[in-house]
């Protein structure tokens, strides 16, 4: 997999994919697995010669792979794609442009509290932490290393980082996070009701569709097990002066202001499934190392003069 984590590092990527013709070199290489530069110079009805700059430009954005291979007729170029999948971070904390922001990223594991129920685990990515569906290892002193971790109901709470100057307040908080439900095994038609807390206080709620299973999570370890949660959605939540949203739509009244938060308050960030819930489905996190985004609970924080 090819992931490029500035969105200005891909500028050579889309400038190869900008062309028709080597769309077409790609989807070739797709079908027939690898092919000499002559083989796909006559499948297009070019020159050899008109291929040529086609192919570097490919090869230089680390699309496809070529080899020479010493045969009885000479030395021959070999062509094949060199990754399956392309993930581009659009957002990132080099991208933020507000200087009166600030970005961090809160690990998985680095919850400071919790109350978990059966189905529930974590583990790093190399291991599980303790057995499953045993509440204890929750305190096992490894849970700061986990990648992933699941639960039927409860929650699980993290803290967010206070660093606000003096004299400002907190303005936007946006939150970027892939979560999923927790069914036993895998169930992708599985809706639970996830709560979002802020300081003790319920900002809203998003109903997760499902856990899912169907493929292999693009950065869920090899050794994972194939019935277990894969990957999850990814998720804007965001909190401004206008409510509180999730992927842009409205799910509080709950503003920025209300949470009345400056330099010298704390900021504890907590998902639950509520008993009470209409769905009570759990919850899945996906840390850096599993799911699809490879990426921890993202944090961006604006404020404003008081």
């Amino acid at each position: 997999m090819l992931h490029i984590k500035k969105l200005g590092d891909a500028v050579e990527l889309f400038k190869a994919l900008g062309s028709e013709l080597r769309i077409q070199i790609v989807n070739l290489l797709l079908e027939h697995g690898e092919m000499n530069m002559n083989e796909i110079a006559s499948k297009l009805g070019i020159t050899a010669g008109a291929l040529t700059s086609h192919i570097r430009k490919l090869e230089e954005s680390g699309i496809i792979k070529v080899s020479s291979e010493h045969g009885s007729h000479g030395n021959q170029k070999l062509c094949s794609v060199e990754v399956d999948k392309i993930l581009i971070d659009v957002m990132s904390g080099d991208n933020a442009a507000d200087p009166k922001s600030y970005t961090v990223e809160i690990p998985i594991g680095h919850y400071n509290n919790y109350a978990v129920s059966p189905t529930c685990g974590l583990s790093t990515t190399k291991h599980l932490i303790g057995e499953v569906d045993d509440p204890r290892y929750f305190a096992h002193p490894d849970h700061v290393k986990a990648g992933i971790l699941w639960l039927t109901k409860g929650f699980v709470e993290y803290r967010i980082p206070n660093m606000i100057p003096a004299g400002q307040k907190l303005d936007r908080l946006m939150l970027s996070f892939e979560i999923s439900s927790e069914a036993p095994g895998v169930n992708d038609n599985w809706p639970s009701d996830i709560q979002f807390y802020l300081n003790d206080r319920c900002i809203g709620k998003w109903t997760s569709p499902g856990d899912f299973g169907d493929v292999h999570g693009v950065f869920t370890p090899d050794w994972w097990y194939p019935h277990w949660n894969q990957y999850g959605l990814l998720k804007m939540l965001v909190v401004n002066q206008s409510g509180t949203f999730i992927d842009g739509l409205r799910i509080s009244e709950v503003t920025a202001a209300d949470l009345n938060l400056c330099h010298q308050g704390e900021l504890k960030l907590r998902f639950a499934v509520d008993e009470q819930s209409g769905h009570v489905g759990g919850l899945t996190l996906f840390g850096q190392g599993f799911g699809n985004y490879n990426q921890e609970i993202s944090a961006q924080i604006h404020y404003t003069s008081v």
